[in-house]
């Protein structure tokens, strides 16, 4: 098992962590050793300390799982820049929104890709930097520098950029790669976004691990059960709707024996899922987990403890403290609820430039904290058992997530609204057994419009985002204060 390193190092490190010869990165342009890693990390952080920017800023990519796309969390850390990665599912207006907000100097993106853009303050970058030449050596930065933002969706408002030290990279690196008990010999599949901090985390975790990461992007189910065949795959990590799109399909004449282990988050996994895919794969050790972007990950479950705790999301994960605070701001005894409060290193330094929602989520540890300092007060609510396992019990806003995404009402109320198709609208999520959720719409009008609407949508929003049904109301309800009343048109649609 890989050992708790204290200290954290910069990011860029991570390089040095495996042995020359061993594959470290599997893409579609070819294998990487982690001699050829340190190599192309060194080469791409040389070519961007070239582009005429300044310390500190941000640089952004748009792109799929290819070779520079991994490689830039590494390279822009090293030259002394802050990486913004875009979710390559998000479509233009969200982009540039991401853009402008986090005050991004450079783009790197594909040509189809720049030609959705609307000019910027940002200059875009289409061909691949070369990765031969000068090369840059480790970097011998301040762990505490801002490394990247990671652009997570609030329950109002449009997404807003959390900002994860090299500290916060590196110790979330070590910590899943020692409570997953990866090796050298571990190949891991990387289906998530690079954009989200758990899909990022895979090549982190396993680059801490001296392991090799395949990253892959997939359309249908069987694609996985192939790349496990192919690749000799040992780890893979998701969401409930996938291990929900590979129980569908029965996998003949595929060989994935060597999966030894999943982990989960995004979503509880239910019963059926877990008898499922213990049915499925009978050998494999699942992890649930439960994390949030400001914090990185809080809680996993031991695999031996899982068919026992199915509801269970676990115990702090190594370098957390996770505690469970009542409304009066004590300690929450064994079986009751409370709000779970996640302390610790692995906090992030709060939301770029936003100081007001920054104090919201970002407040100081409870008196009684054994660690201190800032936390990240989740707005989750969990009860703990008298062995200490945490079961989640809901959350106080109201963030839709479908399959595995993080989605902001607010978001696409005004994308809804924006084409003057209807006046009022409220976005509601609910639930779905494949997804999680979906989005339901309750919307100002006749609903003639609906289609013009749809097909609006489907140019401005991305797939996750777009709304599976529309309810159209003559007027819609109101509370008291004269605003919207989403209690009552979520109970309506629910029911």
């Amino acid at each position: 098992m890989i050992p708790l390193d204290a200290v954290p190092l910069p990011i860029d490190h991570l390089t040095l962590r495996g042995k020359s010869g061993d594959p470290a990165l599997a893409t579609r342009e070819g294998v990487l050793d982690y001699a050829g890693l340190e190599a192309a990390v060194g080469a791409l952080a040389a070519w961007l300390a070239g582009q005429g920017l300044a310390a500190g800023d941000r640089v952004a990519t748009w792109l799929p799982k290819t070779r520079l796309a991994c490689l830039m969390p590494l390279a822009a850390a090293r030259a002394g820049f802050v990486h913004v990665p875009v979710n390559p599912l998000l479509k233009a207006l969200q982009v540039q929104h991401i853009l402008g907000d986090s005050g991004a100097r450079l783009l790197l993106t594909q040509p189809a890709r720049a030609e959705t853009l609307a000019s910027g303050a940002w200059r875009v970058v289409t061909d691949d930097p070369p990765l031969g030449g000068s090369v840059m050596p480790p970097s011998d930065a301040d762990p505490d520098a801002l490394a990247a933002l990671l652009y997570t969706s609030g329950s109002t408002g449009r997404p807003k950029g959390v900002m994860l030290s090299h500290a916060n990279l590196w110790l979330g690196a070590i910590s899943v790669a020692h409570y997953l008990k990866l090796t050298p010999q571990d190949r891991v599949l990387g289906v998530l976004p690079l954009s989200f901090d758990y899909g990022q985390n895979q090549l982190l975790s396993t680059w801490a691990a001296g392991a090799c990461v395949v990253p892959f992007d997939y359309l249908l189910p069987r694609d996985v059960y192939r790349a496990i065949e192919r690749d000799r795959i040992t780890t893979l990590a998701g969401v409930p709707p996938l291990w929900a799109q590979l129980l569908e399909v029965t996998p003949k004449d595929i060989d994935v024996s060597s999966l030894k282990r999943i982990t989960n988050s995004g979503g509880t996994l239910t019963r059926r899922l877990i008898d499922g895919l213990r049915e499925r794969f009978p050998t494999m050790d699942i992890y649930p987990m439960y994390g949030l972007t400001e914090a990185f990950r809080s809680t996993y479950l031991d695999p031996a403890l899982v068919a026992d705790n199915p509801d269970s999301i676990g115990r702090a994960i190594p370098f957390a403290e996770v505690l469970v605070v009542r409304p009066d701001g004590s300690a929450a005894g064994a079986g009751e609820a409370g709000e779970m409060v996640h302390a610790g290193p692995l906090v992030a330094q709060g939301y770029w430039r936003d100081p007001e929602r920054t104090a919201v989520r970002f407040r100081p540890a409870p008196d009684w904290s054994g660690t201190g300092g800032m936390a990240v007060w989740s707005g989750d609510t969990v009860v703990a058992d008298a062995d200490g396992l945490l079961r989640f019990v809901g959350r106080d806003d109201e963030m839709i997530k479908s399959a595995g995404n993080r989605i902001s009402p607010t978001e696409v109320e005004e994308a809804v609204m924006a084409g003057g198709e209807t006046a009022e609208a409220v976005a509601i999520g609910v639930s779905d057994d494949k997804l999680g959720q979906v989005i339901v719409v309750v919307a100002k009008g006749d609903g003639s419009a609906e289609d013009a609407l749809r097909e609006r949508l489907r140019r401005d929003l991305p797939n996750f985002m777009q709304p599976s049904r529309y309810v159209w109301r003559g007027e819609l309800p109101r509370n008291a204060n004269g605003k919207l009343d989403r209690a009552a048109l979520k109970g309506e649609v629910t029911s």
